[in-house]
């Protein structure tokens, strides 16, 4: 009987998103002393964990079965390889340019932790955006009012530029991502009086300004593009809609008294 790699890819897959047994357990409706005799391989699992799986990490059932996820490919597999994991070594070693790691705001907190870590953005959603020129990209979702007119749940695209006195640009967007303060979107002014100090400022009038050290950012992207969800239509009131008919009427009027 051919051997199943079954259990060690459940494994795998649940430290590939930074799951604790007790989350990945609750995702997949099962206990968790379930899940660690499969991740042991003292039970094989079942056909309908097995098929949740392949849905939420998109890896085919035979894959699960049958291939070690965790066991890099030889060179000579990589132009037949089929498998979930060889398939995103292929995407990133594709010539595609400007690639974009989209960070939802569900996945903020995990950013601060690897943002540095290849293979915690290797496991971000991507997109392309062909109008934008050579660079490191990355976007953001921003929930708040702080930035309004850009309304909440907005993607934020940015550039990357080194986190410098230099390279910053007075009362430009930028996504800051800080030890103190995590992600977010505003624009900054240098103070001429003391170089390591910036002031972040909101777009909306009724967010106060506040200071940031510049040695407290760990990353910083110059905002490029603003993606938002189209508005729905604005629905007018009805003093609203009265007063433009009796403006209309009263300049209707006017005219009528300019010809006779």
């Amino acid at each position: 009987m051919p051997q199943s790699f079954a259990g060690r890819n459940l494994k795998f897959l649940r430290k590939r998103k930074k799951l604790t047994q007790e989350e990945f357990a609750a995702r997949l409706n099962i206990k968790r002393s379930l899940l660690g005799a499969y991740e042991e391989e003292r039970a094989e699992p079942r056909l309908d964990v097995l098929e949740a799986v392949s849905d939420w990490f998109g890896v085919s059932l035979d894959d699960l079965l049958r291939t070690n996820l965790g066991e890099p490919e030889p060179p000579s597999m990589a132009e037949d390889a089929t498998g979930y994991l060889q398939r995103r070594r292929m995407l990133k070693m594709a010539p595609t340019e400007n690639l974009i790691h989209f960070v939802p705001f569900r996945a903020a907190a995990g950013y601060l932790a690897g943002y540095a870590d290849e293979e915690f953005i290797d496991e971000l959603n991507t997109f392309t955006l062909p109008m934008l020129g050579g660079g490191q990209y990355r976007a953001f979702e921003i929930i708040g009012d702080s930035m309004l007119p850009t309304p909440s749940g907005s993607v934020i695209v940015g550039q990357k530029i080194p986190h410098s006195l230099e390279q910053i640009r007075n009362h430009h967007a930028y996504i800051v991502v800080s030890r103190s303060e995590g992600i977010v979107y505003k624009r900054i002014v240098k103070d001429p009086g003391q170089q390591q100090r910036l002031t972040l400022l909101s777009d909306n009038p009724t967010f106060k300004p506040y200071f940031m050290n510049a040695n407290d950012i760990v990353e910083l992207w110059q905002a490029q593009m603003v993606i938002s969800k189209v508005e729905a239509q604005q629905r007018w009131d009805m003093g609203q809609l009265a007063s433009m008919v009796t403006d209309l009427q009263e300049q209707v009027s006017t005219l009528k008294r300019k010809m006779n």
